[in-house]
């Protein structure tokens, strides 16, 4: 099988190519420089000559403040650059794997959001990435989409941000109204992997499993790592951020369960290793 990464620089493709390392499996990964996927005919020609059977989609346009300020940029990379790789890659019978967000949804349940819930996302980062679910399941019925959330890995996170923060600050004010569940790249590409040999098409949820706020998991981060810092519960209103977010975001991997193929660890668990391993 040979596959092909877009956004393969990002903390995603990061951890997808050391798997597909550690497993002997064929790949090509290309960063945005190498592949625009904004660009129909430059899609085109290089999913065409490289041929792969599975295209897993990275690329996105994730800055959510960002797609705020640049609506018709973030509309172009998750919307239309969805709908691209998902045209070129039914043209050649190729399954698809797209990764979408848990801001598709408004935060207003109290309940884990299930794959068949209705979506109803509260931002343009939401908006496009809920039109490039679309798109996919239109243009290639190969497809797995796949909604994640408060993923960390080899890149920049909030794991990162909190210990970079910690080095010089005794003191944080931290997020205690949203609730959502932190997601190690670890579990979420071991899922992605799992998922692609199979034909079982559709969306999917793919996040650790549990759930808490940024406050408790930044709590967790310092308790793992024997920091001793002062940390202040806020709001979110309290950052004044442009984009709205969720104020519930946690994702039930229902449909993965159905399956069988539910392979997520708890998230404190993911993180103890991650911190023990990479940090």
């Amino acid at each position: 099988m040979k596959i092909l990464i877009s956004g393969a620089n990002g903390q995603l493709g990061t951890e997808l190519k050391n798997q597909l390392n550690d497993r002997k499996m064929t790949y090509v990964a290309l960063n945005k420089d190498e592949l625009d996927i904004t660009n129909f005919n430059e899609v085109k020609s290089i999913i065409l000559k490289e041929n792969p059977q599975v295209v897993i989609n990275c690329a996105a346009y994730t800055n959510v403040d960002g797609c705020e300020e640049n609506e018709i940029d973030a509309f172009k990379v998750n919307g239309i650059g969805a709908q691209n790789m998902a045209i070129a890659t039914n043209k050649i019978k190729c399954k698809i794997v797209h990764i979408s967000t848990d801001y598709v949804f408004d935060g207003q349940a109290n309940i884990p959001y299930r794959e068949y819930d209705r979506v109803n996302p509260q931002s343009i980062y939401g908006e496009s990435k809920f039109l490039g679910e679309k798109l996919v399941e239109k243009f290639n019925p190969k497809h797995f989409i796949i909604r994640t959330a408060w993923l960390y890995g080899d890149g920049n996170n909030f794991v990162k941000t909190m210990l970079n923060l910690a080095s010089y600050k005794d003191e944080l004010n931290i997020v205690d109204d949203q609730l959502g569940t932190p997601t190690s790249t670890v579990d979420l590409t071991r899922g992605i992997i799992n998922l692609m040999e199979t034909e079982h098409y559709g969306i999917f949820h793919g996040t650790c499993e549990g759930s808490c706020s940024w406050y408790d998991f930044a709590k967790r981060i310092f308790e793992l790592k024997g920091i001793d810092i002062k940390l202040n519960k806020i709001i979110t209103e309290e950052l004044n951020r442009l984009a709205s977010r969720p104020k519930y975001s946690v994702l039930d991997n229902f449909m993965l369960k159905l399956l069988g193929l539910n392979t997520f660890r708890h998230w404190e668990d993911s993180l103890e290793e991650y911190l023990r391993n990479e940090v």
